[in-house]
C-alpha cells in the first residue's frame, strides 16, 4: 500500500452527491517516505483556519441532509 502526505492549500466547496460528501480543494500530495512510523495510512495536514472552515462546510452539508430526511429517521441517530 502506498501512503501519502496530503496538504490542503485551499478549501473551495463541499456538497452532497449520491450518499457521499464531496469536498473541492487545492491539494499538495506527496508520497510518504518509508522511514515514517511504519504506519500504513495516509496523513491529512491543514492549517487551523482551514480546519475550522472544513468543519463549517461539513456542518452545513450535514444540516442540509438532515432537513431532507423525514423526522422519524433523524431522531434515532446517535
Amino acid at each position: 500500500m502506498k501512503t501519502h502526505d496530503i496538504e490542503i492549500q485551499r478549501l473551495k466547496s463541499a456538497r452532497h452527491d449520491r450518499g457521499m460528501i464531496e469536498i473541492g480543494a487545492d491539494l499538495s500530495v506527496q508520497p510518504r517516505s518509508a522511514r515514517d512510523d511504519g504506519v500504513g495510512s495516509s496523513a491529512l495536514r491543514l492549517p487551523v483556519e482551514d480546519a475550522r472552515t472544513l468543519l463549517i462546510l461539513l456542518k452545513q452539508v450535514i444540516a442540509e441532509l438532515d432537513k431532507a430526511q423525514p423526522r422519524s429517521r433523524r431522531s434515532g441517530r446517535a
